[in-house]
C-alpha cells in the first residue's frame, strides 16, 4: 500500500514514506551503495538537506542508522556522493548532445533539450540537488567536486563563445550561461512532462529567447 507523508512546511506536497514509493535515478546504481544516493537525492529534493537527518533517511531507505556509514564517512559525504555521480552522469550527456551536430547553433539547442530532460526527467531530484544544495555541501567537498563541475560548465561555456563569435549571443559567455542555466533549472519547480507544453517545445522557446 502506498503510504505518503504530508510536509509540514507545505501541507499541499506531500512525499514517500519508503524508497519502494519512488522510480530509480538513472545516474545511481542499482546496489546498496546506489540506493543510498537514490534515497538521499528523493530527502533532499523533497525537504532539504538540512531538514533531512540521518536517520529518517535510513528509515526511508529501510536500514539501520549505522549501516550508512559502511558506504560514506558522513552525511556531507553522502551529499558529495550524490553530487559527484550526477555530474559524471550528465557530463556524459551533454558530451552525447553536442556530438549531434557540428553547428554551434544547433549544439546550443541540443544542450538546453539536454539540460531541460534531465532537470524535469528520470534525473530531476539528483539534478535540483545538485542545484540547490550545493552550498550545504562542505567547502573541502566543493573543492574537490569543482573540476567535475567546471568541466560540465565548459561544454556549455565553448559552444557559447562560438556563437558570440559570430554575432549570435551577444553578451558574456559566462553571464549568459548563468541567466539561462538558472532558467532551465527553474523548470523543476512547474514544468510538468505530461502537461500542456511538450519539452520539444519548451527547448524551441528557450533556444529562441537564447539566441535572441
Amino acid at each position: 500500500m502506498l503510504i505518503l507523508k504530508i510536509r509540514k512546511d507545505n501541507p499541499y506536497k506531500m512525499i514517500a514514506t519508503s524508497i519502494d514509493q519512488i522510480p530509480a535515478i538513472a545516474c545511481f546504481e542499482d546496489n546498496a551503495r546506489g540506493r543510498v544516493l537514490l534515497g538521499a537525492a528523493y530527502l533532499f529534493h523533497k525537504q532539504g538537506y538540512e531538514k533531512t537527518t540521518v536517520r529518517e533517511l535510513a528509515n526511508f531507505i529501510g536500514i539501520q542508522s549505522g549501516s550508512l556509514f559502511h558506504h560514506f564517512k558522513s552525511k556531507d559525504d553522502i551529499l558529495a556522493h550524490v553530487m559527484q555521480q550526477t555530474i559524471i552522469y550528465h557530463y556524459a550527456r551533454m558530451q552525447d548532445a553536442i556530438a549531434l551536430s557540428d553547428l554551434p547553433e544547433q549544439q546550443l539547442k541540443n544542450l538546453i533539450r539536454a539540460e531541460l530532460f534531465s532537470i524535469t526527467g528520470d534525473t530531476g531530484s539528483a539534478m535540483a540537488v545538485l542545484v540547490y544544495e550545493w552550498f550545504a555541501l562542505s567547502q573541502e567537498k566543493q573543492d574537490e567536486l569543482l573540476k567535475l563541475r567546471n568541466d560540465y560548465e565548459n561544454i556549455w561555456l565553448d559552444v557559447i563563445e562560438k556563437l558570440r563569435l559570430v554575432g549570435q549571443v551577444k553578451h558574456d559567455a559566462f553571464i549568459w550561461r548563468r541567466l539561462v542555466g538558472g532558467a532551465i533549472a527553474w523548470t523543476v519547480t512547474w514544468y510538468r512532462p505530461n502537461g500542456k507544453m511538450t519539452m520539444e517545445e519548451l527547448t524551441e522557446i528557450v533556444w529562441e529567447m537564447a539566441l535572441k
